[in-house]
């Protein structure tokens, strides 16, 4: 395999990521952390890990940034209704 192959195919996996339910992704994020802090891997391996892993953390992110939007708005349309 290529820098080229492993780049893309890494990509791909990122890709991927963009598809994953908050619940598997923090479950991921949690093993990714898991294998960084045992160590012993070769730099190249630990910065693919370190770039799922930012990317686990964003999608995490994303559907909490989602949830939080969900409760507000709930919250808000509660006050208008009481108002009336």
């Amino acid at each position: 395999m290529t820098v080229a192959d492993a780049g893309s195919e890494n990509t791909d996996t990122l890709a991927e990521i963009a598809t994953f339910g908050y619940e598997r992704a923090r479950d991921e994020l949690i093993n990714v952390v898991k294998m960084l802090e045992q160590g012993g891997l070769d730099l190249d391996d630990s910065l693919i890990l370190w770039e799922r892993g930012e990317a686990l953390a964003a999608r995490c992110e994303q559907h909490l940034a989602g949830a939080r939007e969900r409760v507000e708005n709930a919250l808000s349309r509660a006050d208008l209704d009481t108002d009336e």
